[in-house]
This record gives structure tokens, sequence and C-alpha cells, in this order.
């Protein structure tokens, strides 16, 4: 009875596991309705990954294990967004069990964040500054 038991319990363990693991993936797809198809999405992440290796493969040995990884996420969320927004989803619940994994992509995220925030502030006033000087050359030639 004893054996029974365990048996029963081990198989009904390995049960919710399964319909976990299930309802897990199944919950990664997007809705019919929202007309975004998994298959040729993924190809063309697939693809767009691959062409981030072919055009890294004479590099140093940091862009060749980071660019194609980038080139392909941000495929997916110009191909799939919903799914690729489920899947980080589920990532980030994973990350939020183990604090020091949690706090480095948050700073990170941050990091990026301000460079971006930077680098679109910087452009502007380049822009301004440029737009300035065109702006004084034609006031002096409307002069002359």
């Amino acid at each position: 009875v004893t054996a029974e038991n365990k048996t029963n319990d081990l198989m009904s363990r390995f049960l919710h596991l399964e319909s976990s693991f299930t309802s897990t993936i199944a919950s990664l797809a997007p809705p019919k309705e929202s007309g975004e198809h998994l298959l040729p999405g993924g190809i063309y992440v697939l693809v767009a990954a691959m062409a981030g290796s072919i055009v890294t493969r004479n590099r140093n040995i940091l862009l060749r294990a980071t660019v194609p990884a980038a080139v392909g996420i941000g495929a997916a969320y110009a191909v799939l967004p919903l799914t690729t927004r489920n899947v980080g989803n589920l990532v980030w619940s994973y990350e939020e069990r183990y604090p020091v994994i949690r706090d480095n992509h948050l700073r990170l995220r941050n990091q990026i964040s301000h460079v971006w925030q930077t680098g679109k502030a910087h452009s502007q006033m380049g822009l301004a500054m440029a737009e300035d000087k065109v702006e004084g050359v034609r006031e002096a030639v409307e002069e002359w």
C-alpha cells in the first residue's frame, strides 16, 4: 500500500508538471484574432539572426556573440510582437525569483534607457544647431 501511494504521488507530480509545462507553452502563443502567425514569423527571426551572424563572421568574438542575438531579438519584436512580449514576461517572472539577476537586469535596462535618451537629446541638439546654421546662411544669402 505504501509503494502504491508513493507511485500515485509520483505520477500526480509528473502529471502536474506536464500540465504546468503545456499551459505555460500555450500561454506564449498569440491570440488567433491578432493575425500573428508563428511559423513564417519564426523563420524570419531565424533568418535575421543568421544574417547577423554572417555580417559579423570576421569580427571579434564579442560582436560575433552579441550581434546575431540582438538582430534576432529586434526581428522578433518587429515580426512577432505579441509572442515576444509573452516570452519576455515569462522570462521576467523567472528572473524575479532571483534578486541578483533581477537587479542586474533592471540596472542594465536603466543604463540602456539613459544612453538612448542621451543619444536622442544629442541628435536633436545637433539637428537644431544645423538648422540654425542653415537659417543663418540663408539669411546672409538673402541679404546679399
